[in-house]
């Protein structure tokens, strides 16, 4: 820290002291100016209570218990000229017991707060006032895990960045402030400066925070719809080899929301397919050539008045002009997650695989033939 001297336009190092050089010690002075100025940490803190031991089984104490604006608690350590080694450990275990704290407990620890203080506040009216809400009802306290840790000390140790930084990036948030008493003219002046995370990257680590959180999000969905898919398929597979149906014999159940088997020509599979909102039955021309695909579903297509006949119902025809595949299928919706729809799409799979093959064999085999003669004679 530096002063200015606008006469001569010059600046002069302030003189950097310890707390110890000043006498000033770390309940009496630190934790009273922190109480007293919240804001000093970089936002609007409601302290709640001090030196708190109110926890189940155990004489420990917390410095300072306060929250933030969305009612979050923040534990509060701190340590003069050193953070000392076990500062995060304290931390993590006041936080673990600040988590079992309910609403109506925070509002008693508050009240027992003021009266400690000599304030004739309610604590619930303050509370509400803090929160910018018109009613308590209209605010969780103490939201799941949403427990903040802030540490405060002039210099803090390797071990504890270290493992403030690991805490962060796990999802936790810790922040470290930086302590700094100059002196000046026979004045005392405090710096505060928070170190982790830099506030210039804050928005960031919590971007990278939000991001991890919806992977991981996405990835417990994924698991639980990979789960859901394979125990259809098994189940499917294993009452269509009891049925009268044999093309779905040698396939094995898997995670995807398709499942093929081969109709006897080349490159133009059988799919199921099984999703959240409907299922499918599809015959795919999927050989490697475009050309082929597009000629052998324009083949198919002039039997389309005899194929659907022989199908009993309309199908939807798929060209696919900007694909290499082409297809024709035919679909309903249907809740295919819920379990209890399960025998319907079963027999459903069934009937209108049988149904689909009868109808579409003889064409398919005749466009294929067709098709590939054409190819081979040019």
């Amino acid at each position: 820290m530096f002063q200015i001297d606008k006469s001569s336009n010059r600046i002069s190092a302030l003189e950097k002291m310890t707390f110890s050089e000043l006498k000033f010690k770390e309940r009496e002075h630190l934790q009273e100016w922190l109480a007293n100025t919240p804001e000093s940490l970089g936002e609007d803190f409601l302290i709640i209570q001090k030196e708190f031991d109110g926890f189940d089984e155990t004489r420990e104490r917390l410095d300072l218990l306060a929250l933030d604006k969305d009612g979050n608690l923040v534990i509060i350590e701190n340590k003069l000229d050193d953070s000392g080694r076990d500062v995060v450990w304290q931390a993590i275990k006041y936080a673990s017991y600040s988590s079992n704290l309910n609403k109506n407990q925070v509002i008693e620890i508050y009240q027992q707060y003021l009266r400690k203080i000599g304030s004739d506040d309610d604590a619930e009216e303050s509370l509400t006032n803090f929160l910018c809400v018109e009613d308590l009802d209209e605010i969780i306290l103490n939201k799941g895990n949403g427990q903040r840790v802030i540490f405060v000390a002039a210099n803090f140790r390797k071990e504890v960045t270290s493992t403030a930084l690991w805490l962060l990036s796990h999802g936790i948030n810790v922040q470290c402030f930086k302590v700094t008493p100059y002196e000046f003219n026979d004045e005392y002046l405090l710096d505060v400066k928070q170190i982790i995370p830099v506030p210039e990257v804050k928005d960031l680590m919590i971007g990278m925070s939000e991001k991890e959180a919806e992977e991981k999000g996405v990835e417990a969905k994924q698991k639980k719809v990979n789960s859901i898919r394979l125990k259809f398929w098994e189940q499917l597979l294993r009452y269509l080899r009891e049925s009268s149906c044999n093309i779905y014999d040698n396939i094995s159940p898997s995670h995807d929301h398709w499942s093929n088997a081969g109709s006897g020509v080349g490159g133009a599979p059988y799919a199921l397919i099984f999703g959240k909102k409907l299922i499918r039955i599809e015959l795919t021309l999927n050989n490697a050539s475009q050309k082929i695909n597009k000629m052998m579903f324009d083949e198919l297509y002039k039997s389309k008045s005899e194929i659907e006949e022989a199908f009993g119902k309309e199908l939807t025809w798929e060209r696919l002009d900007n694909k290499k595949s082409s297809r024709v299928k035919f679909e309903e919706a249907i809740d295919g997650y819920n379990e209890e729809n399960w025998p319907y799409i079963n027999n459903w799979m069934f009937e209108n695989l049988q149904k689909i093959e009868v109808a579409i064999k003889s064409p398919l085999v005749a466009a294929s033939t067709l098709v590939r003669s054409s190819s081979l004679s040019k």
